[in-house]
């Protein structure tokens, strides 16, 4: 009887075998997909991050000259009330200017 019941395991097992190969064929093809599918999107997210930065890049650069255009234009109207005031009134203006000068050189000293 011992020999019945392992006669009938043995063949349980050997009808379970080809089951279990086909499984772990599927399984490595699935895998293979999968690492496919991951590069897919590895690559499609490099490119959309790629882009996204060479954008931002862009939009900072513009703004920056936008910055620098505003702030020569800033420079060039101070400079030019500068100018009139000194037109305007030349010995206050030089008077300031020595006043400055003179707390400069104290600043200096220490």
């Amino acid at each position: 009887m011992a020999t019945a019941a392992k006669a009938a395991e043995d063949i349980a097992e050997d009808a379970a075998r080809p089951d279990l190969e086909a499984d772990i064929r599927q399984l490595r093809q699935d895998i293979a997909k999968l690492a496919e599918q991951l590069t897919k999107t590895g690559q499609h997210s490099y490119g959309t991050a790629r882009r996204a930065a060479a954008e931002g890049a862009e939009q900072l650069r513009a703004q920056g000259e936008a910055a620098i255009q505003n702030l020569k234009s800033n420079a060039r109207d101070l400079e030019d009330q500068l100018t009139t005031t000194v037109r305007e009134k030349p010995i206050t203006s030089l008077a300031i200017a020595a006043g400055v000068g003179y707390l400069l050189a104290l600043l200096s000293r220490r």
